[in-house]
């Protein structure tokens, strides 16, 4: 299970990466869609939208379940990735590769209090 040590994560299993510009891009883990399964369709937000951390964002769906996907810190929608929406395999093929939505943070040093790679590990592990 591949889990980047240069990325931040989330108990509901979200990834998240800083961008130069001050944005983040978020996706979900190898681990998430490896449970999922086969990912056969994807709801992303529309940009513009204010969400709050842990609010529901967006709804990955596959063969076996349909999840949802949360905000892992506060602030604006920037973009959706329409690439992922019309081949959602994409997501299994690489998660990390295969983002869902980018957004402008409320405040950056949120960022700093998500899981590092290994506490990540370390929760999947132990499931």
């Amino acid at each position: 299970m591949s889990v980047p040590a240069n990325l931040r994560y989330t108990e509901s299993h979200e990834w998240v990466r800083k961008e130069p510009d001050g944005s983040v891009t978020i996706g979900i883990t190898d681990h998430a869609q490896n449970a999922l399964g086969d990912i056969v369709f994807l709801e992303l937000p529309d940009t513009g939208r204010s969400v709050a951390a842990g609010e529901e964002v967006a709804v990955v769906e596959s063969v076996k379940a349909a999840s949802d996907i949360y905000a892992p810190i506060a602030g604006e929608i920037i973009a959706a990735n329409s690439d992922a929406v019309d081949a959602p395999e994409s997501v299994n093929t690489d998660a990390y590769a295969s983002w869902l939505f980018k957004l402008k943070p409320a405040n950056l040093n949120d960022i700093d209090k998500l899981l590092t790679a290994d506490a990540y590990k370390a929760i999947i592990d132990a499931a």
